[in-house]
């Protein structure tokens, strides 16, 4: 009996695991509307999603601790606003549950003057996503979500820039 029921919750933790990484903490799908959300940036200003429809935004959740996410802003700049500058496009990354005083540290010592996002209580960041950082969504000029990954890679980053072109074609 002891072994039935071990070999029951092996198997259970095995597809509780698997159904877990399938879905990737994701409550946002390509496809959906980009949920509504406010975010207080970092200048102290508010941006309100809403008020960024008819433009291609790209929203990029990050936070001063991750490895992952420092790659990818090191190459935003050139790769990402540089390059879509003057274009109907708006690049919103947000600080997931980092204060003020981090940020701050974070963008002097890594040279960022680009605007961030700060979501202290993870209040915006519930809305698309349960785990994991970075997350990029692409939302296209009528507020649909049509590109997301998880993650940072060259590869992926090629990949999102390549979506963003055709929406702004």
């Amino acid at each position: 009996m002891k072994k039935i029921l071990l070999t029951a919750a092996l198997i259970f933790t095995a597809l509780f695991l698997s159904a877990q990484e399938k879905d990737n903490g994701n409550i946002v799908k390509t496809g959906d509307m980009v949920p509504d959300f406010k975010v207080k940036m970092f200048d102290g200003k508010e941006t309100d999603i809403k008020a960024l429809k008819g433009k291609v935004v790209l929203i990029n959740f990050w936070a001063t601790w991750c490895p992952s996410c420092i790659q990818e802003l090191a190459v935003v700049q050139k790769e990402i606003i540089d390059r879509f500058a003057g274009k109907e496009f708006v690049f919103l990354p947000v600080s997931r549950e980092d204060a003020y005083e981090k940020i701050a540290a974070f963008r002097k010592a890594r040279g960022h003057n680009f605007p961030m996002g700060m979501d202290t209580d993870r209040s915006v960041y519930s809305k698309f996503a349960k785990i994991s950082i970075p997350r990029n969504y692409v939302v296209d000029k009528t507020g649909k979500i049509v590109h997301m990954d998880i993650g940072y890679t060259p590869a992926q980053f090629k990949e999102m820039i390549e979506v963003i072109e055709k929406l702004l074609k």
